[in-house]
């Protein structure tokens, strides 16, 4: 049985997606708020891994846990090349980057917004 990804709060999703990250070694994990500015997510979630090994592990170890813990089936896509995945977990999207690739697309400057007090939180 698969949970509707819009029945788990958005807050509380984005905790145990923070904790994961962490768990697998997630580099330079920048969360950003988008109420207000999409309709699309409520949060997107970028980081980092070292090699293209890592950032598939950690797509894949991530959609497994929201999987297991909240029922909730995350589409992944990128998974093959390993330099960008991008997973959809209904009301947060998360970003996974080798850092040459994340610097060449700079996601978080595109988003964060320049309003004093709502730029993303680290």
């Amino acid at each position: 049985m698969t949970a509707d990804p819009t029945q788990v709060p958005s807050d509380k999703l984005l905790e145990r997606i923070l904790d994961s990250l962490d768990d697998d070694k997630a580099e330079d994990v920048v969360s950003i708020p988008l109420k207000g500015k999409s309709e699309m997510a409520d949060f997107m979630v970028i980081c980092s891994g070292r090699s293209s090994r890592q950032v598939v592990s950690i797509a894949e170890n991530l959609s497994e846990r929201l999987k297991h813990e909240f029922g909730v089936v995350s589409k992944i896509e990128g998974k093959d090349q390993g330099d960008w995945v991008l997973i959809d977990a209904g009301d947060i999207i998360i970003h996974v980057f080798r850092p040459e690739v994340r610097e060449f697309y700079q996601l978080e400057k595109m988003w964060l917004s320049p309003v004093p007090g709502a730029a993303a939180t680290v």
